[in-house]
């Protein structure tokens, strides 16, 4: 184990605890809390650092509905009326100068604006300008922060969405769902602090996910992400073997125990405590994950909520009402992928159907969070990588144009949690390229996120080959203008 500057503890310091009571303490815990598969009661938190947090947090948890591809904000969020006069002329280049530009489009012979096809209307007591797309987010637009002046620094999908993650474009570094569960911990034992989630799109398949994405970087690696799989088994080798029963299989544990415990005397290794703790943590998830799936429990009106999908492992409603289910259980930060907003082309009908997909869900899991008392302390995040180009990538139709990568300006929302509810915040040029008035950068966004689970991002440090290193990393600021 290592403390908060990244130093080893003593390595025997943990030995008895984890070696010679594991059986009994694990045996214990299960009678606690997953007797009969009733739900744990949330009180107090399990693991974290004892110095955190720094001070009264507004948020418990996360929830972070990350959209893959980049969702064009100006066809959901950032409405341009005055370009419908403009439909068809060349974006000029000191707006959108060549050098911007991606490979994928910059050897069109022109450029032409493509106005929104969309009709916009203003909603709630802000006057929030909403795309006829998300009908049902519409009505919500009261508990919502929507940022329309974040920008990042990454043009391509994985960069970017490392980024997003990690706060760096570059791979290895700890995801944020990994640093909270290593800095806050989690208020269930018998579920991971971090759990990752992923749907595919109607419009297309979409940018590849990969594990690093949720993993652990340089911390200690039982803070990574467990994916709950969106096919088959949720996650792999939850139940025993034919022929292993629980308690062969919690003698079996006991003894690896043992022998990983007697390693790490020898070696002083802290993965192997890792190891250990997540061994136990797989066999109590036996009995907990089986009760978090059965939705059998929530009412009609419930289901009917989210939508006709909310009962089909793999969609975007059913990991919406999981996410819920899992952030009363009291996990620490749970993260939804969904992707296909990769819109190159023939964007009208691709984000119509990646609306379908996640509009009525997205909506219903905010409101099940604030009927049952949960949103004023859960941290909803809404947003992409990026967002997409004014111009239109290959041809410009009545009906129909395409939208390249585009990282100066782009939307995310946030909600709950201890954000200010019916906010506009930032704004973008006319042709929303570039941010117009208060900018957010990826680092500013992590930097608040932080701050409202009662942490100081420039003092939530891990030293690691010999260097403090910190999610924001040398960078950021809180944006206290989103925080109640």
């Amino acid at each position: 184990m290592r403390d908060h500057h990244g130093r080893a503890e003593s390595p025997r310091a943990g030995i008895p605890r984890r070696s010679l009571l594991l059986g009994s303490l694990a045996l214990a815990s299960l009678a606690d809390r997953s007797s009969g598969g009733a739900r744990p009661v949330v009180t107090e938190r399990e693991g974290g650092l004892r110095h955190l947090p720094h001070y009264a947090a507004k948020a418990k948890r996360v929830i972070y509905l990350f959209q893959s591809g980049g969702p064009a904000q100006m066809d959901l969020f950032d409405y341009k009326p005055g370009l419908r006069d403009r439909l068809g002329e060349d974006v000029p280049k000191s707006v959108y100068p060549d050098e911007r530009k991606t490979t994928m489009s910059s050897a069109q012979a022109s450029f032409p604006v493509a106005p929104s096809h969309f009709r916009f209307h203003q909603h709630g007591q802000a006057g929030t300008w909403v795309s006829e797309v998300l009908p049902h987010t519409a009505k919500l637009v009261d508990d919502l922060c929507v940022i329309r002046s974040m920008h990042t620094d990454a043009i391509n999908h994985d960069p970017a969405i490392t980024f997003l993650q990690t706060g760096s474009s570059m791979p290895g570094r700890p995801s944020i769902g990994a640093w909270l569960g290593y800095g806050l911990g989690s208020y269930n034992g018998n579920l991971p602090a971090f759990v990752a989630m992923s749907s595919k799109g109607s419009a297309k398949t979409g940018q590849p996910l990969y594990d690093r994405l949720w993993g652990s970087g340089f911390l200690p690696s039982q803070h990574q992400g467990v994916k709950f799989r969106n096919v088959g088994e949720p996650v792999l080798d939850i139940s025993n073997p034919a022929g292993v029963s629980r308690s062969l299989r919690r003698t079996m544990l006991d003894h690896l125990s043992q022998l990983n415990a007697h390693k790490h005397d020898q070696a002083g290794d802290p993965e192997i405590l890792s190891r250990i703790a997540q061994y136990e943590l797989a066999f109590r998830m036996q009995m907990s994950v089986p009760e978090l799936l059965d939705v059998s429990d929530e009412p009609a009106h419930v289901l009917d909520m989210y939508g006709p999908d909310v009962q089909q492992q793999g969609k975007y409603a059913y990991n919406c009402l999981i996410a819920r289910r899992l952030a009363e259980r009291g996990v620490r930060f749970i993260q939804l992928f969904h992707q296909g907003w990769d819109s190159h082309n023939n964007l009208p009908t691709q984000v119509r159907r990646q609306c379908q997909d996640t509009d009525q869900a997205t909506a219903a899991l905010l409101a099940d969070l604030k009927q049952r008392g949960m949103l004023e302390d859960t941290l909803v995040v809404w947003g992409g990588e990026f967002g997409r180009t004014i111009y239109s990538q290959g041809k410009l139709k009545a009906d129909s144009y395409g939208r390249d990568h585009h990282p100066s300006c782009f939307t995310m929302w946030m909600a709950g949690g201890g954000i200010r509810g019916g906010v506009n915040y930032g704004s973008t040029d006319d042709y929303s390229v570039n941010v117009a008035e208060n900018p957010v950068s990826v680092h500013d966004l992590h930097a608040t996120i932080l701050h409202l689970l009662g942490i100081d991002h420039e003092r939530f440090t891990f030293k690691f080959q010999g260097r403090d290193f910190r999610l924001t990393d040398v960078h950021g600021s809180v944006v206290r203008d989103l925080c109640v």
